[in-house]
């Protein structure tokens, strides 16, 4: 995909009209849901109990995995925010350093590539 813009205009264009794909948003609920199952499992199989007995071992592991990966999830969102106020930063003070590309035509690509790879 390219794209006119040129990269200042890109880094502030930010999320506008976008939005998370789904695994995207819900990763922590269904990771966490799966290792909280699994956790409440693995410690009745240690006592050696039924597997799926005590429903609060598996509703405590649930909460407890999906509560420490959202707050992953959140940590990660953060910091990649911050990279982004960065590389803004960066692209604002030296706008020389990243020229609008110019537009390729397929002939341009496929004469490229013939002399690389002959």
């Amino acid at each position: 995909m390219s794209s006119d813009m040129s990269a200042i205009e890109l880094l502030k264009l930010g999320d506008a009209g976008r939005t998370k794909p789904f695994l995207n948003v819900y990763w922590p609920h269904i990771i966490g849901t799966f290792f909280g199952v699994a956790t409440g499992v693995a410690i009745n199989f240690g006592t050696r109990r039924p597997l799926l007995s005590g429903i609060q071992k598996h509703v405590l592991g649930i909460a407890g995995w999906v509560g420490a990966l959202s707050y992953v999830q959140k940590k990660r969102d953060d910091y990649f925010a911050e990279k982004n106020a960065v590389f803004l930063h960066y692209v604002e003070l030296h706008p020389e350093d990243f020229p609008v590309p110019g537009k390729y035509s397929l002939h341009i690509c496929i004469s490229i590539s013939t002399k690389i790879i002959f």
